[in-house]
């Protein structure tokens, strides 16, 4: 089965586990220097919030890469997942002393959760599947209803004005035959749903979630992958750090393939 195959799917659950026999989580934020950027940017506004005894929730955990974590790191977790070959990735790479609660389930059901039993919820794979605003608002509203009063809650997006960008590094002729809408530039919503970063605000203001950062997750390190990968220790750090000083201007807001939203409940 192709992308064209998948496309034709009319069941969206069928068609996300299909996407995910495609495309590889595994690996998608250990690969590489550029592609690490994502995940560390990530987990430190994450730990701004984390405290002793808080209790995590991931949904959308695709192969576990947050999870592990913070479960290597002394936190109770309880990853839900989708995507069986997601699960069967994230389960290889669990141990015995890894403290989480591994399930596979839907994003906009998360009744196995109590009302208020989560510190922090993170959800870095759903949005880039729902397709209709009802299933977005019914997400973010199982992820608020299971955070505790004040608690965090981390949502990834992927750029809809970025990938254009990067889908002509790979292809030469993408301006002319690529999948958008050449007057609007809005992409198709395949294989994943593309948002700007005007949409993610509405979106979760809708939903009640009140923003507390807006970040550039990964910002230009897939088009600078070859200089990123080539670079030392010490430069790679030296990137990092510069990152972190513009991935929240808004000035380099819409420059990134992945953004990160940091919201309070």
């Amino acid at each position: 089965m192709d992308l064209n195959d998948i496309y034709q799917l009319t069941d969206e659950t069928e068609q996300i586990q299909r996407t995910y026999e495609f495309f590889n989580e595994d690996t998608r934020l250990n690969r590489s220097k550029a592609a690490r950027v994502e995940f560390l940017t990530t987990i430190r506004y994450i730990e701004r919030y984390l405290k002793p005894g808080d209790r995590i929730l991931d949904v959308g955990a695709g192969a576990g890469e947050y999870s592990i974590y913070f479960a290597g790191k002394g936190y109770e977790v309880c990853a839900l997942e989708l995507a069986e070959n997601n699960i069967k990735a994230f389960r290889r790479k669990l141990s015995p002393e890894d403290k989480i609660d591994l399930v596979q389930g839907n994003a906009m059901d998360l009744s196995r959760y109590g009302d208020d039993s989560f510190d922090e919820v993170l959800v870095f794979g759903p949005l880039y599947h729902l397709h209709r605003e009802a299933d977005r608002q019914k997400c973010i509203s199982e992820a608020k209803r299971v955070c505790k009063p004040g608690g965090k809650l981390f949502f990834a997006f992927i750029s809809n004005d970025m990938v254009i960008l990067t889908e002509f590094s790979y292809r030469p002729d993408y301006f002319t035959e690529g999948d958008y809408d050449k007057k609007t530039f809005r992409l198709e919503d395949f294989p994943f749903v593309f948002h700007t970063v005007d949409g993610c605000r509405e979106m979760l203001r809708a939903g009640g979630v009140r923003i507390l950062h807006e970040v550039a997750a990964d910002g230009v390190s897939e088009l600078l992958e070859d200089r990123i990968n080539a670079m030392s220790d010490a430069d790679y750090a030296q990137y990092l750090r510069y990152h972190a000083y513009i991935c929240e201007k808004p000035e380099f807001l819409g420059m990134t393939k992945h953004l990160l939203f940091v919201g309070e409940k």
